[in-house]
Parts: C-alpha cells; structure tokens; sequence
C-alpha cells in the first residue's frame, strides 16, 4: 500500500498568486508534518511541518512553508495548545522570479475526539499574526476540523489504511492591509479527501486531493503527506 500512495503521489496543486492564474493547471504540495510528543511526565513537547507547495508539479515555487511550535498538553487533559512561528516565502505564478515573504506567530488549540469504535475527528483553533511584504500586520482565524477512519483495523497503527476527510476554514479578522487595500473577511477555505497508510505506529503516510475556494477563484491540487512522531 506504500507503493502504491508512493506512484500515486508522482501526480497533481496550491493557489494564492500574483498575477493571472491558470485554474486548471496541476501543481503539488509535498509536505512533512512532525510531532515531538512530551517526555514521560513531562507536558511540553514539540510540533511543526514542512511545505513545498509548486504551480506545477515541481520547479514553478508558490510557497516554502516553514512552521513550528512549542506544545503544552495539561495533565488529564487530551487538548494540546501550541505557540509557534511560521516563515513563508511565496513565488509568483509562471516565469517570473517574484518573491513574497511572510513572518507569522500563530496559537492554536487541538481537540481530538473518537465516535464510535474507529472514527477519529480533530478539531483545531488557529490564530495567526501575519506579517506580510508590502502590507500591515493583521489577524487571520482558522478552524479545522478533520477525520480519519482506517478500513482495516481500530486504530490507526501500523499496517492501518484508512481514509482522511478535513475542512478549513479562513477568516481575517481586519479588512485593511495598508495602501488602501482591503480583504474581504472570508479568506478561503480548503475541502480534502486521502487514502492514508501507516508504516509503523508513529509513521504514515497520505496521498489525496484538495480544492482550494477564494473569493475569485478555485483550484484542485494534489497532496502528499508524511506525518511522523517520535
């Protein structure tokens, strides 16, 4: 099933740009999410990720993505609380050399939650500070909400295939971004679906499709994720 998540994953795209947008061109995210999960005893531990987000499948740049948090998990408690810093770098669509970069501190609260004997819901709460090229610094909400159910056993554990549902939602908190440019409040939202695949207990592996809705736009982009704990 690696394999397989493996050759598919050799096929398809993000959004956000500068300049005129080919919505039915396929690009690809590629992306390493980690965890560092707290010692024994212990309530802080570690999370970030790394995103390689192209216009096409590999060589047109729309965004390096950088992040990563010190998490506070409570004692008794399943909700982790993260505190991080994000640095984006974002290129423009086609042959031009453009480059956007971002600085961003970003809270969030992670909720996960079980129904049933093997339906697995995350819910999670972001707010971001970003501070953008060009522009003033400004408040973004997100909530995320997210599923996975593995076909073949309880858990999601090692040899587990399973399937990966989300929803997330953006929302800016201010409209002005300086110059007398506005945003709307709606920012976008993203809608995913993936088959997934756990190599080990702390290792999988996810293979799926996104559209991405803007005010103007929407785009279909394919996914490839590696999640890791340790």
């Amino acid at each position: 099933m690696g394999r397989i998540l493996l050759a598919a994953a050799l096929s398809f795209i993000t959004l956000t740009a500068f300049g005129q947008i080919d919505e039915d061109k396929t690009g690809a995210w590629y992306m390493l999410m980690w965890t560092k999960n707290p010692a024994a005893g212990s309530t802080i531990g570690l999370q970030g990720d790394i995103q390689h987000r192209n216009w096409d499948l590999g060589g047109d740049l729309e965004q390096l993505l950088i992040r990563g948090g010190v998490t506070w998990t409570p004692h008794g408690s399943s909700t982790k609380y993260t505190l991080g810093y994000a640095h984006i770098t974002s290129g423009a669509y086609g042959p031009s050399d453009a480059r956007s970069r971002e600085h961003r501190i970003y809270q969030e609260a992670l909720v996960p939650q079980k129904l049933g004997e093997k339906t697995f819901l995350t819910h999670r709460f972001r707010l971001e500070q970003r501070d953008v090229d060009g522009q003033d610094t400004r408040n973004r909400f997100r909530y995320f909400i997210a599923m996975n159910y593995p076909f073949n056993q309880a858990t999601l554990g090692k040899g587990a295939v399973y399937l990966s549902l989300y929803n997330e939602l953006f929302i800016n908190l201010e409209q002005d971004i300086g110059g007398g440019r506005k945003v709307d409040y709606f920012d976008r939202n993203r809608a995913y679906a993936a088959l997934g695949y756990s190599l080990s207990d702390t290792s999988r592996l996810q293979f799926g499709y996104m559209h991405q809705a803007l005010d103007n736009f929407g785009k279909g982009q394919l996914q490839f994720n590696w999640i890791q704990s340790f």
